[in-house]
């Protein structure tokens, strides 16, 4: 694993043994994490009854891995960089991943004023898309057609949340859905999925309204997040050495969609 790619997957591991540390006080070297079928983490520790239903997900792209957590509620993050395709051009690309909008989504991607808003407007579309997915658990499986979402305010300010944006599910407007957006620099998009957890059918998605505070998205260094923590296995002087001898990830590398 690269260099880059295994620093930014500690960091979310570090985030999720902070949170729960900090808001759960289970301690750190007694959390336990497991994955559902589907990969999302979950905590397996016994639980008071009012922290049983705890939900929380992880993310990371780009410069960045971001958390989500809410209590009752089940909760989905993504966050996406707006770069531009390791190969070909965008309308290419576009062709390629035109199964995974519908009409109206691609409508409001290509009447963006030029192709690099075009892509960012997609990256938008497409961090929404993942939080549902990932807030429901139910993997990649998932129609990504049978979802669509009307955003709102076309443009976003840097460092505002915003929760205007809807989703049709099936064409129905689920109103029970909340989803969060937040524009962290000029290339990052986060969005953030919220909804009562009941479950998913294949057809609707049962849950409740909940009550949304405006959030913002505090910054934690890699100091911040092992100020607190607490060794989980005996040193191994060799680790530092052979993390060092990692090859690095080209500065230019990103990711993109499935």
């Amino acid at each position: 694993m690269p260099r880059r790619r295994w620093y930014i997957d500690w960091a979310g591991r570090l985030l999720i043994r902070k949170l729960i540390a900090e808001k759960l006080k289970v301690p750190w070297n007694k959390i336990q994490l497991e994955r559902t079928s589907k990969g999302k983490p979950v905590l397996a520790n016994d639980l008071s009854s009012t922290d049983a239903n705890f939900s929380f997900n992880i993310s990371h792209q780009g410069n960045y891995t971001v958390l989500a957590a809410e209590p009752d509620c089940q909760v989905g993050i993504d966050v996406m960089k707006t770069s531009l395709p390791g190969s070909g051009s965008i309308p290419e690309f576009f062709r390629i991943m035109n199964r995974q909008f519908t009409e109206e989504e691609w409508r409001v991607i290509t009447s963006m004023n030029n192709e690099w808003l075009q892509l960012d407007m997609f990256h938008r579309h497409w961090a929404l898309k993942e939080s549902f997915i990932k807030a429901i658990g139910v993997g990649i499986g998932f129609n990504l057609q049978r979802i669509e979402f009307n955003v709102s305010p076309v443009q976003l300010e840097v460092g505002k949340t915003y929760t205007e944006t809807i989703m049709l599910l099936d064409g129905e407007e689920e109103k029970e859905w909340t989803f969060e957006e937040t524009r962290l620099d000029d290339y990052h998009h986060v969005a953030v999925a919220l909804g009562k957890r009941r479950g998913f059918d294949k057809k609707h998605v049962e849950v409740l309204t909940t009550d949304v505070i405006q959030p913002s998205f505090t910054e934690l260094t890699f100091e911040d997040l092992v100020a607190s923590a607490v060794p989980l296995a005996p040193e191994d002087p060799t680790c530092w050495d052979n993390f060092c001898s990692r090859q690095e990830s080209p500065a230019g590398q990103s990711s993109n969609p499935r």
